[in-house]
């Protein structure tokens, strides 16, 4: 559920795999591109009272459910998530669906400091990680759903990088926190690693384990790339040394396989 910049290539590998997916979009046109690929199309708007689409025929005969919608709650006027995520609940019990792989994100740990596991105990400060952890608690707390919950960090991708937000800004005073981010390639290789391990009823941070800070790691990209380098204050105030780890996913026997660093 949630066919966008992260959820479709993700619905590509899976039917690679041999999977049969299902996917669905808020945008009529990406129909067909959807398809395309072979996935089976569902155009669904989730509302807090309302659901638009065949939600029932999406769900129908699921073994596996991969729950990939942002909150998107950046202004006072944005719907209450958790009241979307509680209706969508009640026609995933109706469906039965088994199992539930919950995108989350590292936000629910807020300014937590210091090295961050999966134990950690969350504490989020924004609106955005309140909600999410919220929603975590609540598929979690579903006796009849074996939910998995996966904390992704900062998402980076060939198309999409912070620098270019960064790029030419002075004055920038968080140059010594440390980065916490992944690379679309690994969300995709840690989903499909849960599935296949059948890895349910757990928790996983999803963070490349490489956290230098934000003024290195941002001018250096910035100059390969050759882009106008970001402006850092030199005597930043005290900031937040949060290293999250994927303690869980390690102890597992796997790891990461693709480097932030280009």
């Amino acid at each position: 559920m949630g066919c966008g910049w992260l959820g479709l290539p993700l619905g590509k590998h899976l039917v690679k795999q041999g999977y049969i997916v299902k996917g669905t979009t808020t945008s009529p046109h990406k129909l067909k591109g959807l398809e395309s690929q072979g996935i089976t199309p569902f155009l669904i708007q989730i509302a807090e009272t309302t659901i638009d689409g065949d939600i029932q025929q999406f769900l129908k005969h699921l073994s596996i459910l991969v729950l990939n919608v942002p909150p998107k709650l950046r202004n006072a006027k944005s719907a209450n998530y958790l009241k979307k995520m509680k209706l969508l609940l009640h026609h995933i019990k109706v469906a039965k669906v088994p199992h539930l792989l919950f995108v989350s994100s590292t936000s629910v740990y807020g300014d937590v400091q210091g090295e961050i596991r999966e134990d950690t105990l969350p504490n989020p400060t924004t609106e955005s990680g309140k909600q999410l952890l919220q929603t975590e608690n609540l598929y979690r707390n579903e006796e009849n759903i074996k939910t998995t919950v996966l904390r992704f960090g900062g998402l980076i991708g060939e198309d999409r990088h912070p620098v270019f937000h960064l790029s030419g800004k002075m004055g920038l005073r968080n140059g010594e926190e440390l980065v916490n981010l992944i690379h679309r390639n690994d969300c995709i290789h840690m989903i499909a690693t849960i599935i296949e391990q059948h890895y349910w009823n757990e928790i996983f941070n999803g963070v490349y384990p490489y956290h230098p800070t934000k003024k290195q790691y941002y001018t250096t990209e910035a100059q390969k790339m050759g882009i106008p380098l970001p402006g850092y204050e030199a005597h930043p105030e005290k900031s937040v040394k949060k290293r999250i780890q994927s303690q869980n996913f390690s102890v597992k026997g796997h790891r990461l396989l693709t480097s932030i660093v280009a």
